[in-house]
Formats: structure tokens, C-alpha cells, sequence
């Protein structure tokens, strides 16, 4: 059994001899890598992606990326590919097919197919010299020294630099494209990461009560206002407009005043110029500003006028942390 300075050391290991496989894949971005790009937006299809093993894998997450960012993609597996799977490509599509060796016996089985059908081929491969190289129309070179695996056997070094490669086409490609913040936010509306793109102010803080008093009211009622409406804070109000707010903390901090607590009124204890936002804001950007500020609450305003409070708990509910 390997002590456990071991072990980190298997694993330091393993991440630097990743990291200096990636490091050279600099030097492999040629003409064919833009010449990809260029084909692919001018694409009027989908992008069709292949492999085998591990290959695959990586492929299915390109896939995954490129649906996500503007690139439409489908997944066709290299070995279902012969046994019927072709069918589901069609004029227009371009192929990236993935492979370490580019030399397997279903990718030499696949490519001459492939090729019947006169669509563009783009090869991301660890062999510029395979079979895959040399009858791809666009080569990606993801060659890697060798495998982190101490029997440079397992697929390790290698699928991470397709990986790699892959998220440069991806992101080379939503650049390209010019896709934005609320593009993305199209493709993902469910989840944290959909609701931190999309959810506003404006769909929380409706949720909550409206707590508000007035400047001259008396402790006693500005208590029962915050104790009521659950929300750790009150908005003071002189008639319509906005003028302070009074939390949790400020009533403990009244409480060691020497000024008798019957004796005050909300305008004494309030703090002004409160911190507000706007309902329209996106929650994520709330949750940036109360974390800034190192508070839980703020009050919401709508065409300048006070709304209501959205509170901490209300976005930590929503799963946006």
C-alpha cells in the first residue's frame, strides 16, 4: 500500500506531465485549425462528431459544447456509425471524428464511408500520419509525448489534449459568432446556471411581504412590522418616498443607547441613503453586491419607487451560490 506522500506524488505527478502536454498545443494551431472554423460557420448543416473508446467520450462532450454555444451538433458513434447510424447525415454537415492513432479498425472501416458521402472531414488526432490524417480534408493535431499512465496505456495526456482542442474549436467558435451572455442564457434555462442568466429582482422579491413604517413611528411598531414580515429588516418610508431602513442589526444596537427605547421613533435609529437596487437587476449581479457589502437584504425599487426586499434566502432557495 503506498503511504500517502505517495499517493500526492502519483497524483503531482500526473497533473504536471497533463499540464506539459497541453503546454505544447500551442504549436499545433496551423492553417487546417482555422481553415475548421471557417468551415463550420459557413456550414449551412450541423457538425457531425465521431470517435471510439475514450474518443468517443470527448466527442460527446464537444458535442455538448458546441449545442450549448450557438453550433448545432450531433453525436454518431463510430462503431453504430456502420450499422446504421450514417443515415443521419446529411448534405451540408461537416464531420470531426476524434481519434488517438487515427489507425483503429472501425476508423478505417468508417472514413472510406464517410468520404462516399463527399462531406468535409475534419480529423482531430494524435498521428498525423494515420489513416484519419491522411484522408481528413482538415487535420487538428492533439499528438502528446505520452500517456500520464506509468504503462503509457490509458488513455490520459491524450484525451485531455483533444479535450483541449476541442474547447478551442468550441470557443473559437462562439467567438466568431458573436454569441452573448443572453444567448447562452437561451440554451440554458434550467438550473443554477440558467437562472444565474436569466432570473431577476423582480421574480423574488414579489415573493416576499412589503415591510414599511413610517419616520415617526414608535419602536413597538417598527418591532411587529420586522417580527411580521420575516425579512430581518424594514423600509422606512416619509409618506411615499424612500428615506431609510431599519434592520435586525439597528435594533440590537438601539438597545445600548442610554435614550429610553419609548422615547424613539423609526427616523432615530434608521440608517439613510440605504442601499438599493433596481428590479430589473439579474440576481446573480444582487448576490455580487450583498456579498461586496457583506449584507443579507436590500430593498427593491421599481421606476424609482420603493418596492419591496429581496433577502439572501430568497436566492440561496433558487440553488444561485
Amino acid at each position: 500500500m503506498k503511504t500517502a506522500d505517495q499517493i500526492r506524488q502519483i497524483a503531482l505527478r500526473t497533473i504536471n506531465e497533463e499540464a506539459a502536454a497541453i503546454s505544447q498545443l500551442g504549436s499545433y494551431l496551423t492553417d487546417d485549425f482555422t481553415r475548421s472554423v471557417e468551415l463550420i460557420l459557413s456550414s449551412e448543416g450541423r457538425v457531425i462528431v465521431t470517435g471510439i473508446g475514450k474518443s468517443a467520450n470527448i466527442g460527446a462532450k464537444l458535442v455538448s459544447t458546441l449545442n450549448s454555444t450557438g453550433t448545432p451538433a450531433s453525436f454518431m458513434h463510430a462503431a453504430d456509425a456502420i450499422h446504421g447510424d450514417l443515415g443521419m447525415i446529411r448534405p451540408g454537415d461537416v464531420i470531426i471524428c476524434l481519434s488517438k492513432s487515427g489507425d483503429t479498425p472501425e476508423i478505417k472501416v468508417l472514413i472510406p464511408l464517410l468520404k462516399l458521402l463527399e462531406n468535409k472531414l475534419i480529423g482531430i488526432v494524435g498521428n498525423t500520419e494515420s489513416f484519419l490524417a491522411k484522408n481528413a480534408d482538415f487535420v487538428i493535431n492533439a499528438t502528446v509525448d505520452h500517456e500520464a499512465c506509468p504503462n503509457n496505456l490509458a488513455p490520459t495526456a491524450s484525451t485531455t489534449a483533444q479535450l483541449v482542442m476541442c474547447d478551442a474549436l468550441a470557443v473559437a467558435l462562439l467567438e466568431c459568432r458573436g454569441f452573448t451572455r443572453s444567448d447562452f442564457a437561451k440554451y440554458h434555462p434550467g438550473g443554477a446556471l440558467g437562472k444565474r442568466l436569466y432570473l431577476r429582482v423582480s421574480d423574488l422579491y414579489k415573493l416576499n411581504e412589503k415591510p414599511e413604517v413610517q419616520i415617526d413611528d414608535d419602536m413597538r411598531t417598527v418591532l411587529l412590522e420586522i417580527s411580521s414580515k420575516r425579512l430581518g429588516a424594514t423600509a422606512v418610508l416619509d409618506g411615499t418616498k424612500l428615506a431609510g431602513i431599519i434592520t435586525d442589526g439597528d435594533i440590537r444596537r438601539m438597545l445600548h443607547r442610554e435614550t429610553p427605547v419609548e422615547n424613539l421613533k423609526a427616523a432615530d435609529i434608521m440608517t439613510r441613503e440605504p442601499r438599493t437596487i433596481d428590479a430589473e437587476i439579474l440576481v446573480a449581479d444582487a448576490l455580487d453586491i450583498m456579498r461586496k457589502h457583506n449584507i443579507t437584504q436590500m430593498l427593491v425599487l421599481e421606476n424609482g419607487e420603493y418596492a419591496g426586499v429581496i433577502h439572501l434566502h430568497d436566492i440561496l432557495k433558487e440553488g444561485i451560490i
